[in-house]
């Protein structure tokens, strides 16, 4: 029995120094590798910086044109809550033609008209002033900002005319609407977590798809097929190191998210470790499938854009909402690793450590992850063909 059990400790310790070896050696690759160092930091800061910067739902200072055919008080005072308005900036005229060259090559999208009419209206009895407002509609979202942005404008405007005439003609219930999670309804906010989801989607992905097809390419692959590495312990020691260095790119991207856009994260830094960890898994997964099935850099690369980024951007709700999607859009969203990373990022940013959501996110993402590891172990086999 003695001599049975020291069999077992030897290929214990065989096989953690065979593991041991095999991570320090992928550490010593990627040191002297430099596209790995810029996947996992250049990379994701490039990203986060478009992102945040380029990417934004929110549409301030609109130009518009605003012509003022009536000069009365009342049309002079809508006017400045126009101009003063910080979603709008706006070049005043006196007649609508002096805009038409302006909206036709873009440089407004849209043109509000107080009529000559304007004041008369305003002193008859329960009549409304009209106002008329010409939107570009080559963009649809763009004319859509211009009607509400107006209209809102000329409900402020009709509030602070009746405080100022004494009250006259206030409702007597007005709604004062809160808003929880995002109270400054900044799309930066729940934007910047979404993409540090598809930064991660990508950066796992690359890491190693690449970095085992270039083995195959150069011909380590081989070599290390020649050893008696297992298979598990080829694997652990391919995904190891790669899933530090991107836990590492991760809490860089964080930091970078706090550092340059101020966005609140009111969860836990353990929770989001957590999410995290279980995320890069699934990424790292996929992009180890990749390079095994294509064992070549440049096709790997363009699979891991096809595979994991394309899906992860249009199908996770970092952009579109899910719920607005065809019913087999949504069918097809709910394998997307990234949909449950989004959703798990941006309730640890704008709300906190929300467990039922959370795990109810966790779940999907380590079935999926298993799935890759599984297929990953059962199509690798140590022989050259």
């Amino acid at each position: 029995m003695s001599e049975i059990g020291s069999n077992i400790q030897t290929t214990h310790n065989g096989r953690f120094r065979r593991l041991s070896a095999l991570i320090t050696k992928e550490f010593y690759q990627i040191i002297r590798d430099p596209s790995s160092i810029l996947i996992s930091i250049v990379l994701p800061l490039v990203l986060l910086f478009l992102y945040g910067f380029g990417v934004s739902l929110d549409l301030d200072h609109l130009r518009v044109g605003l012509v003022l055919e009536d000069t009365s008080p009342d049309a002079q005072s809508f006017a400045k809550s126009m101009v003063d308005s910080r979603y709008f900036d706006v070049k005043l005229g006196r007649d609508r033609r002096e805009f038409t060259h302006d909206i036709l090559n873009g440089s407004i999208r849209g043109i509000v008209v107080v009529p000559s009419y304007f004041s008369v209206f305003r002193l008859l009895p329960d009549t409304i002033a009209p106002i008329q407002v010409i939107a570009d509609g080559s963009e649809p979202n763009t004319a859509n900002f211009v009607q509400n942005y107006t209209a809102s404008t000329w409900q402020n405007w009709l509030r602070q005319e009746s405080i100022s005439n004494g009250l006259t003609g206030l409702p007597l219930v007005t709604v004062e609407p809160r808003f929880w999670y995002n109270e400054e309804l900044l799309s930066r906010n729940f934007l910047v977590p979404g993409s540090l989801a598809i930064i991660m989607t990508l950066i796992g992905t690359l890491l190693t798809a690449l970095v085992v097809a270039r083995e195959w390419e150069r011909g380590t692959m081989e070599a290390m097929m020649a050893t008696p590495v297992t298979i598990v312990e080829l694997l652990a020691g391919k995904l190891i190191p790669y899933f530090i260095l991107g836990m590492g790119s991760m809490i860089l991207c964080v930091i970078g998210a706090k550092i340059l856009y101020d966005i609140p994260f009111r969860g836990s830094w353990i929770m989001l470790g957590v999410v995290t960890a279980c995320f890069l898994s699934t990424a790292l997964g996929l992009g180890l499938l990749i390079s095994i099935l294509t064992r070549n850099q440049f096709v790997a690369a363009q699979a891991a854009m096809v595979a994991a980024f394309l899906p992860s951007y249009i199908l996770s709700g970092f952009i579109f909402e899910i719920a607005s999607m065809p019913l087999p859009i949504r069918l097809i969203t709910y394998i997307v690793p990234a949909r449950y990373f989004v959703a798990c990022l941006q309730t640890l940013f704008l709300v906190g450590d929300i467990w039922p959501l959370l795990i109810a996110n966790i779940i999907p993402m380590l079935l999926i992850g298993t799935i890759f590891f599984l297929i990953c172990a059962l199509i690798s086999v140590k022989r050259l063909d």
